[in-house]
C-alpha cells in the first residue's frame, strides 16, 4: 500500500508541475493621458476582458514598452519632470506593483527596450533626439546613458530582430536615421550613410520589423501611406522598395502637416480634414499589416507578400474615436484598439482574411493611446 501511495504522491506531483507552466494568461494595459493612470485587463480565450485595477503612473502617461522577459512594464511621462515608471507584473494575476521611477532626458512619445531588456531605448519629438537609459535587473532605469542629437521630430526608435540596429523615423525631416547598437554597452553609433530619405511631406512617424527580418514598415503620419524598406541584414541599412496607402482610394482626406507637440502653443489652422495616421502593427504570422489613421478613425488592412514586402491593400474599419494605439494579440487571433476621444477599448477578432470583426467594447480612462498585450505562457 505504502508503494502505492508514493507512486500516486509522484504521479500528482508530476501532472502539478506539467500543469502549471503550461496555464497561459494574457493582460492587457492601456494609458491614459488625462487621467494619468494605466487600466488593466485580464483577457480570456475567447477574446473577452475582465478589467482590473486601474494604476497611478502621472499625468501625461502615453507610450508604454514590456521588457523581452514579461517581467516589467515601463511607462513615459511627457509632462515636466519628464521620467519613466517601472512595474513588475505579476504572472498569476497581471497587477502592476511599482518598481521605480527613472529620469527622462527630454518628452519622449515613444520608448523601446532592446532584446536584451538591458537598454531603454527613446525617441524626442519635441526635443529632436534619441536617448539610451540602462535598465538593472530589477526594472529600475537609471539616468541616460547617450542622448543625441539628430533632426526634426524624431518620433519612433526600434531595433531589429538581431539587435545589432536601430532605426529612428524623422517626421519633420522625411528622414528614417540608421544605427548600430552595441548591446553590451547601449552604444548607439551613426551607420553609413547615416538616413535614408522619403518622400517629401511623408512624415515618417512608426515602424515595424518583419519576422524574418528582411523588410522594416514604416507608417508616414502625413499620408497614412506604409514604405516597404528591405534590410540588408549585413550592413543593417535599409533601401525602399514599395508602398501602399492605408485610406481607401475614395478618402476625401488630404496630406497633414507636422503638428506642435500638446501644450507647447504655437500657430493653430483647421486641421479637420488632414491625413493624421499614428500606428501599425503586423500579426505574428506576418500576413496581415494594420495601420491606424486618426482623423477618419479607421484601420486600414494590408494582406503582405513575405517574398517581396509588398502590400496590397484590403479594407478600412470604422474604430474608437482618434486611434492613437492597438496589438494584437501574439496568437493572432485579438487586437485590442483605443480612441483618444473614447471612452471605451474595443476587441477585434482578427478573421482568416485579414478582416476585423468587433466583439465587444469595454471602459477606459481620458485620453487612451497606448495598448500592451503580455502573453504569460
Amino acid at each position: 500500500m505504502d508503494g502505492n501511495w508514493k507512486f500516486i504522491a509522484a504521479f500528482a506531483l508530476a501532472v502539478g508541475l506539467w500543469a502549471g507552466p503550461t496555464q497561459a494568461a494574457t493582460y492587457v494595459y492601456v494609458s491614459n493621458a488625462e487621467d494619468g493612470t494605466i487600466g488593466t485587463y485580464a483577457m480570456a480565450a475567447d477574446g473577452t476582458l475582465k478589467p482590473g485595477a486601474t494604476v497611478e503612473a502621472g499625468k501625461l502617461v502615453m507610450p508604454m514598452n514590456v521588457s523581452p522577459d514579461k517581467r516589467f512594464l515601463f511607462a513615459a511621462i511627457r509632462s515636466k519632470p519628464h521620467y519613466v515608471v517601472s512595474y513588475s507584473i505579476d504572472r498569476a494575476t497581471g497587477a502592476l506593483k511599482l518598481v521605480a521611477k527613472g529620469p527622462l532626458a527630454e518628452s519622449l512619445p515613444y520608448i523601446s527596450s532592446d532584446k536584451t531588456g538591458r537598454w531603454l531605448l527613446g525617441a524626442s519629438y519635441g526635443g529632436h533626439k534619441v536617448t539610451v537609459n540602462p535598465i538593472s535587473k530589477d526594472g529600475k532605469v537609471g539616468k541616460e546613458s547617450q542622448v543625441i542629437p539628430t533632426a526634426l521630430n524624431a518620433h519612433a526608435i526600434l531595433t531589429d530582430h538581431s539587435n545589432k540596429y536601430a532605426f529612428v523615423p524623422h517626421l519633420g525631416t522625411d528622414q528614417v536615421f540608421q544605427f548600430r547598437f552595441d548591446a553590451k554597452t547601449g552604444k548607439l553609433s551613426s551607420n553609413t550613410p547615416a538616413t535614408v530619405q522619403i518622400k517629401s511631406g511623408y512624415g515618417p512617424r512608426h515602424l515595424v520589423v518583419s519576422k524574418d527580418n528582411k523588410f522594416v514598415y514604416l507608417l508616414n503620419e502625413l499620408t497614412a501611406v506604409v514604405t516597404t524598406l528591405a534590410l540588408d541584414k549585413k550592413t543593417g541599412l535599409l533601401t525602399q522598395i514599395s508602398e501602399a496607402s492605408a485610406l481607401p482610394g475614395d478618402s476625401k482626406l488630404q496630406p497633414g502637416a507636422p503638428r506642435v507637440p500638446a501644450g507647447t502653443g504655437g500657430p493653430t489652422r483647421d486641421v479637420s480634414n488632414d491625413i493624421w495616421a499614428s500606428d501599425l502593427h503586423l500579426t505574428p504570422d506576418g500576413k496581415f499589416l494594420y495601420a491606424a489613421e486618426r482623423t477618419s478613425s479607421t484601420l486600414g488592412a494590408f494582406s503582405v507578400d513575405a517574398a517581396t514586402g509588398k502590400l496590397t491593400f484590403l479594407s478600412s474599419t470604422p474604430v474608437e474615436k482618434q486611434p492613437r494605439g492597438f496589438h494584437i494579440h501574439p496568437n493572432g487571433k485579438f487586437m485590442v484598439v483605443s480612441g483618444q476621444q473614447s471612452s471605451t477599448i474595443s476587441v477585434y477578432a482578427i478573421e482568416a482574411n485579414g478582416g476585423l470583426t468587433l466583439l465587444s467594447k469595454y471602459p477606459t480612462g481620458k485620453d487612451t493611446n497606448w495598448v500592451e498585450i503580455v502573453d504569460i505562457k
